[in-house]
């Protein structure tokens, strides 16, 4: 994913109501920045860190900046979770994940029983649901999910589950936006049903793969699988 428009520095001031960043642009102005992320963004929030955002030229929303990226321990970290839904569905389009190749149909944003699923793709052999989160939390080596209790992140698992129960692939996938991790786990001491769940999906047959993303003020774009731990 290419920014279509160069992005705006300058230096995070602080987050707050959990949608709201205050940010000291490089001319001095201090925005308002609308985040995406609805999580505690833990281990990816640092005052004064630098930080890019977009400019959003609309007059009608309320925030004229959306934050897109901050930099931690000397690389880049992508914030906006609206990012790895587009990437993984540009991705599948493209035959560029090679687990995920050979659909001929790949649509955004589809229902199955009382969930929407971010990603749906079919061929004339099979239907395929795919599910995408955003990681941005680091704990040492390891990439975690989630930063904070997700019943609707467990309610996802769940129809997942019931996907693959009905004979359809069931796929879920982690864009970790950060680079500076080697290996995917859940968030065991902050979401336990969570974590709970996902070990219970993968025994069922629901497909996990967490992919590392490379993060750039010019691009985002997917690259490596890491491996994952469920113990």
């Amino acid at each position: 994913m290419i920014f279509p428009n160069k992005l705006v520095h300058g230096r995070l001031i602080k987050r707050y109501k959990r949608f709201l960043a205050d940010v000291e642009l490089d001319n001095g102005e201090i925005v308002v920045a609308h985040t995406s992320n609805s999580g505690s963004m833990k281990s990816c929030l640092e005052e004064g860190a630098e930080v890019y955002l977009t400019f959003v030229d609309d007059p009608k929303r309320k925030t004229r900046y959306t934050w897109e990226m901050i930099r931690i321990n000397k690389s880049w970290v992508g914030i906006n979770t609206v990012v790895p839904n587009l990437l993984v569905y540009e991705a599948i389009k493209n035959q560029e994940i090679g687990a995920l190749r050979g659909y001929s149909f790949v649509k955004r944003e589809v229902k199955f029983g009382d969930s929407r699923f971010d990603v749906f793709a079919s061929n004339e052999d099979e239907e395929c649901f795919i599910e995408v989160k955003n990681v941005s939390m680091k704990v040492g080596e390891y990439a975690r999910f989630p930063d904070a209790v997700t019943t609707r992140g467990k309610k996802h698992l769940n129809t997942l589950m019931q996907v693959k129960k009905e004979g359809k692939r069931a796929v879920m996938v982690y864009v970790i936006q950060r680079s500076d991790v080697e290996k995917f786990a859940p968030a065991y001491d902050i979401d336990p049903d969570y974590a709970a769940t996902l070990k219970e999906a993968c025994e069922k047959g629901v497909e996990v793969y967490p992919i590392r993303a490379i993060v750039r003020p010019e691009r985002i774009e997917l690259g490596e699988l890491l491996p994952f731990e469920l113990e």
